[in-house]
């Protein structure tokens, strides 16, 4: 078992204070926005014996396990962050598995540097992902029906919108949603602005259902990506609630901490809310234009004190402990490789003893004994 030092990224929406205020540490005045728990090579958490993902590549069939190795290959197949959102991350979507796999062909074949800034495809993989909120946590997942959003933004009375609200009311939804979003990111830019500028106004002057749009042209005045984050759905998780967003569902997190697990990729489609590269053809091929229930996620407790979070991918598998003091020891051993996570109190795992914001690798097949009290999470592999 490995304790992890783990990189927290400093993205410009990261919030000030949200991880300082977790870890009990003073916050910097900079944005502190994902501590990254894993093997990525973008930031690999760091053990007593090196960078996880040399520990793994040197032995991954010991570190793995033979049933993660055979299944997906010899690298950790998941990412865990902390992540704290003080302002709205970029509208997005990730591909499917072989939308991936194609689309990071295609670019390699044309040559496209992997670093260039049009580069859509990192690599060949997918990434579902699900964040599980450990104070109040605002975002937006999936469409609602176009009819509902067709409501919401004629409520505005701004006058260049209104063929959208007309457009949304055709069929089927769509074909209906499609051309919408086309149109709003088709648009020209200048006159988009002053659109946007306009229906931020009302947004504010109204409040209630608006308030979040209002907020969010606060930080991206004149994008369109305010009117397209008026086809979503808007969802408000409490402590302990998750969301999973799987392949083609636009999304976006607007703010609060939680706690995040993916497969490990860095595939993502941007659809505005982004000074990044937006590639509109590219974009709505990957797009799933349907409107769906946002599905919030609450734990199911096993006997052992275990709440999983269930999810339709192998790649992770996040679960959370909620243990009161004098509670039994529990054994978490596992065949397969496993980060654990503290989020609250002083929780040990095996000879260490975990703070808020502290974590271990557990290799797989390693004894491993879950004790004290306090909140872990546990990540790891359906294999």
């Amino acid at each position: 078992m490995d304790r992890l030092t783990n990189t927290v990224r400093p993205y410009a929406w990261g919030s000030t204070t949200l991880i300082p205020d977790l870890l009990g540490t003073a916050p910097t005045g900079e944005p502190q926005a994902e501590m990254w728990m894993g093997a990525h090579p973008g930031a690999p958490s760091r053990t007593d014996r090196g960078a996880l993902n040399e520990v793994i590549a040197a032995d991954p069939g010991r570190e793995l396990g033979a049933a993660s190795a055979d299944k997906f290959g010899p690298r950790l197949p998941f990412l865990l962050k902390l992540l704290a959102a003080g302002a709205p991350l970029s509208l997005q979507v990730h591909p499917d598995l072989a939308q991936a796999k194609e689309g990071y062909a295609a670019e390699e074949r044309a040559g496209i540097p992997i670093d260039a800034p049009h580069r859509n495809y990192k690599d060949d993989n997918h990434k579902p992902e699900l964040v599980c909120a450990l104070t109040p946590f605002d975002g937006l997942c999936g469409f609602r029906p176009p009819v509902e959003a067709a409501d919401l933004i004629a409520g505005l009375d701004v006058d260049p919108l209104k063929p959208y609200v007309d457009l949304l009311h055709a069929h089927p939804e769509e074909a209906a949603l499609r051309e919408v979003l086309t149109a709003v990111l088709a648009a020209d830019p200048e006159e988009t602005a002053h659109t946007v500028t306009e229906a931020a106004a009302a947004a504010e002057r109204l409040g209630g259902p608006y308030a979040p749009y209002a907020a969010i042209a606060h930080h991206f005045p004149g994008d369109p990506g305010v009117i397209a984050a008026m086809l979503l759905n808007h969802v408000q998780l409490q402590p302990g609630e998750a969301l999973f967003l799987g392949a083609g569902v636009p999304h976006a997190y607007l703010g609060g901490l939680g706690v995040e697990i993916m497969a490990n990729s860095d595939n993502v489609l941007r659809c505005g809310l982004t000074p990044k590269h937006v590639d509109v053809p590219e974009l709505l091929r990957i797009v799933r234009f349907e409107a769906s229930d946002p599905g919030v996620l609450r734990p199911e407790a096993s006997p052992s004190g275990e709440e999983v979070y269930d999810t339709p991918i192998d790649e992770f598998r996040l679960s959370r402990y909620a243990r009161s003091e004098g509670a039994a020891p529990v054994d978490v051993t596992a065949a397969t490789p496993q980060i654990l996570l503290a989020t609250a109190g002083r929780p040990k795992a095996g000879e260490f003893t975990l703070s808020p914001g502290e974590s271990v690798f557990i290799p797989a097949g390693e004894k491993a004994e879950l004790s004290g009290s306090g909140t872990v999470f546990r990540a790891t592999v359906v294999a």
